[in-house]
């Protein structure tokens, strides 16, 4: 059977749906975690967009709550050497998938355009590693990141988030649970962001098949992250559950329009400004889910991390008076 796709999808969208339904490969939720990391492994660099230098590039390890993790920190072309911005990025891949490498460009963008340190970590992955350990392994790298920012280079008075899918989710509930930290998270950069476990919202009908994640693969990777289906309407699990959102970081969202997870990203975005939290909701139309590490098929990858890094200079005083002056 073919989906008919709506006529309102841009160009560069089309294209790759047209790739992804040449290529015919089985759907992740046909295999094991394992098989889907090698097919998502070998895939993803025919997606992204330009590895641009970055001022360098490191790796170090950290002693995480399940045992060594790994953080690549990015120091950007034009960042200062000392009190520097910074960002902890959370890579997407469902919980399941992704890496290090699949999402190392949009990091070398980030640092680039920000001027900024990116610290993005190699968090556990379900299912060997369910719920909560990738939050408790993100927590771990925002900790390290606010206790060791002299020697990182960095500001712990300046430090924000970034995630995209699931590296969203994790990202607004690191902003929730960090509240009440000396330092807490500066802004939050969401890029089509999970926020509700639970899949019923309508953008899961309208889109369910045929604009590349489907409603069958986020449902397999939400299985093999829970627990249990308690874990559904645990607010760490669907940050949208949470009683209140007030005192989170102010917040970035990036929608796409032809996305199972749109519906869920504007009701975060509704949520947090209910609750007295800045926002800045910027939507895509024509783009389907993953948008952003899709960067060698057109420009939109590229403008919306730009929209992001535009959003939190403007969140962020040192930034905005710096502009004015």
């Amino acid at each position: 059977m073919t989906t008919l796709l709506s006529p309102l999808l841009d160009p560069e969208a089309r294209h790759v749906l047209d790739l992804d339904r040449q290529a015919a490969a089985p759907p992740f939720e046909a295999g094991t975690p394992e098989e889907a990391r090698r097919a998502y492994e070998q895939g993803f660099p025919a997606l992204q967009g330009e590895r641009e230098p970055v001022g360098s590039l490191t790796e170090r390890t950290i002693t995480g709550p399940g045992g060594p993790l790994t953080l690549r920190i990015y120091r950007g072309q034009g960042a200062v050497g000392a009190a520097a911005p910074a960002l902890l990025y959370l890579h997407g891949g469902g919980w399941v998938i992704g890496n290090l490498e699949s999402h190392d460009e949009i990091c070398r963008w980030l640092a680039n355009m920000a001027a900024c340190v990116v610290v993005s970590p190699d968090y556990r992955l379900a299912p060997e590693h369910k719920f909560p350990a990738a939050i408790e392994d993100c927590r771990a790298a925002l900790s390290f990141m606010q206790d060791s920012a002299g020697d990182l280079g960095i500001d712990a008075e300046r430090i924000a988030v970034a995630g995209d899918s699931a590296g969203g989710n994790l990202a607004t509930v690191l902003c929730l649970l960090a509240r009440g930290d000396k330092n807490p998270p500066t802004a939050q950069l969401l890029f089509y962001p999970n926020t509700d476990a639970s899949q019923a919202a309508d953008s899961y009908r309208r889109f369910a098949d045929g604009y590349g994640l489907t409603a069958a693969t986020m449902a397999w990777f939400r299985d093999h992250y829970i627990r249990d289906v308690r874990d559904i309407g645990d607010w760490r699990v669907s940050p949208l559950k949470a009683a209140s959102l007030a005192g989170a970081a102010p917040a970035f969202v990036a929608i796409a329009g032809h996305d199972i997870l749109a519906d869920e990203g504007e009701a975060y975005a509704k949520r947090l400004e209910d609750d007295g939290v800045p926002v800045v909701l910027r939507r895509w139309p024509g783009q389907i889910h993953g948008f952003v590490s899709m960067g060698r098929h057109g420009p939109a990858a590229r403008q919306a991390v730009g929209a992001a890094v535009a959003a939190w200079r403007g969140f962020d005083p040192v930034s905005a008076n710096a502009q004015a002056d």
